[in-house]
């Protein structure tokens, strides 16, 4: 047998498919009338590619500017936030320090009330300093007495008094350090102002710059289209003076018979230059004419006479057709009297014959006891 599902050679497979592309490139540039008759102005396709550079490069400048602006201030924002962190951390940590010297649980005016230690440190009324135990029976104080108030008093007063100076030297300080901060961040926000000012005025500098650029670029732009649009005029009117001399030199005005034969052959005309037809050809279409004429009637002739053949040969098939189909009926009567004939004739034959099976041939008919030694066995 042939084997007719042999292995592709790879080899074989690239250099066809290779060749197939090579040929579809070559019929893309050859069936691309565009490029293979007129071609690309490459000087117009230079020209545009050197403006757009010129742009690209005047947008990638003015885009660096805007970018090395941003990092400038990007650069002023986080040196300002750092600093802004630097002062709140510096505050936090003097809060926490002023509060661990003098705003403490221990110089509370109410510290005495919440003492914890309170029991601890209290001792008895008129004791001395000797013995500061207080017996069960020795009365020392009584409800209602206030034996230190005096001296508590006294203490709280200078207490109050030293806490208000407190105050009014931390108030006097804070103020102090409000004062400096408020001058510092009043220099900060000149420096700040100052940069930004100058920021603008390099930003406004540098806008002036690249409007200037395109201003001159616009100019030529225009100075190009207006070379250009008179360039395209001076050639319409050159085209539209061209047009009018053909106009009136042409075929069309001058009205030649022989602009309007087609290339096709010279009994087909170009509908668009044909002035109509001469006596010549007028006269030869009616000669045509006639004898398309003539010719019709000649065929109608001939049509009518073989149609009446045809009339004739139906009719003398149609009378055979009647004499046959007699002789076929005469034959089928007789071939149904002779088939009847030999049916009875079998019928009696085999009548005898069964007769002679039933009497002769089948007289040992078989019993049950034949019957039952079939299929005793696996073979």
């Amino acid at each position: 047998m042939y084997k007719t599902d042999l292995a592709v050679d790879p080899t074989e497979s690239a250099a066809i498919e290779r060749r197939r592309i090579m040929e579809k490139q070559r019929q893309s540039r050859i069936f691309n009338a565009r490029q293979r008759i007129i071609g690309v102005d490459v000087d117009a396709l230079s020209h545009q590619v050197k403006e757009r550079n010129l742009l690209n490069g005047l947008e990638s400048q003015r885009n660096d500017a805007f970018a090395q602006e941003m990092v400038r201030h990007d650069q002023i924002g986080e040196i300002l936030d750092q600093r802004q962190q630097k002062d709140v951390k510096q505050l936090n940590q003097e809060l926490v320090k002023y509060r661990g010297e003098y705003q403490r649980v221990e110089d509370r005016k109410e510290f005495d009330l919440n003492d914890p230690d309170y029991k601890k440190k209290d001792k008895p009324a008129r004791v001395s300093d000797a013995d500061q135990r207080c017996s069960l029976s020795g009365a020392q104080l009584f409800q209602g007495e206030d034996l230190s108030f005096e001296q508590r008093k006294q203490l709280q007063e200078e207490q109050m008094r030293e806490w208000t100076s407190q105050q009014i030297g931390e108030k006097q300080r804070l103020l102090d350090e409000q004062r400096k901060a408020d001058q510092l961040y009043d220099m900060k926000a000149i420096e700040l102002d100052k940069r930004a000012s100058e920021l603008a005025a390099a930003e406004e500098q540098t806008r002036r710059n690249l409007n200037v650029s395109a201003k001159q670029q616009n100019l030529k732009m225009v100075e190009e289209q207006k070379a250009s649009d008179q360039l395209q005029r001076t050639q319409e009117l050159d085209d539209n003076y061209t047009e009018m001399a053909n106009n009136i030199h042409g075929n069309m005005l001058t009205e030649n018979p022989s602009c309007a034969t087609s290339a096709f052959g010279n009994h087909r005309v170009i509908p668009d230059r044909w002035k109509g037809m001469s006596p010549a050809q007028v006269e030869e279409v009616r000669r045509t004419q006639q004898f398309q004429r003539d010719e019709k009637q000649q065929m109608i002739s001939e049509q009518q006479r073989t149609e009446a053949d045809w009339d004739q040969r139906r009719v003398a098939e149609a009378r055979a057709g009647l004499v046959l189909e007699n002789q076929l009926n005469r034959q089928k009567k007789l071939a149904a009297k002779n088939l009847v004939e030999q049916n009875k004739r079998l019928a009696a034959e085999q009548k005898v014959k069964i007769h002679q099976l039933n009497k002769e041939v089948y007289t040992n008919q078989p019993t049950d006891q034949y019957f039952m030694q079939f299929n005793t066995s696996s073979r």
